[in-house]
């Protein structure tokens, strides 16, 4: 039976937390918060906003997910889509779905992210 999603991990490469952080905090707006003592010495970063749980994790043998992919809603959808582009992460609007708004992004590392409107 299921209760709700915990949180949704994401792969990134060795050294890479640095890279991500200002993407996930700065632009998200997500909180990093401390990993468990046993977790932290491998790396990665715990974001947290509101609900919203992303884990990455450090893959030795990473490859980005260019097909799976969270999908986070958002309250304004438009203004998000114009910080992300003035930070030189280019959205990509999909109207696949009637009625749904949304777009794709990649995170520093090359995740893909959807965003749409909540």
């Amino acid at each position: 039976m299921t209760l709700r999603l915990d949180h949704v991990q994401l792969a990134i490469p060795e050294g890479a937390d640095d890279l991500c952080r200002p993407f996930y905090t700065g632009l998200l707006g997500m909180t990093a918060v401390p990993k468990p003592t046993g977790l932290a010495k491998r790396g990665g970063l715990w974001l947290e906003s509101g609900s919203v749980r992303i884990h990455l994790g450090v893959e030795t043998d990473f490859r980005p997910a260019r097909k799976a992919h969270p999908a986070i809603a958002v309250a304004d959808l438009d203004a998000l889509a114009r910080l992300l582009l003035e930070a030189g992460h280019h959205p990509a609007w999909d109207d696949a779905i009637p009625g749904v708004r949304r777009f794709h992004v990649d995170d520093p590392v090359g995740n893909r992210i959807e965003f749409m409107q909540g």
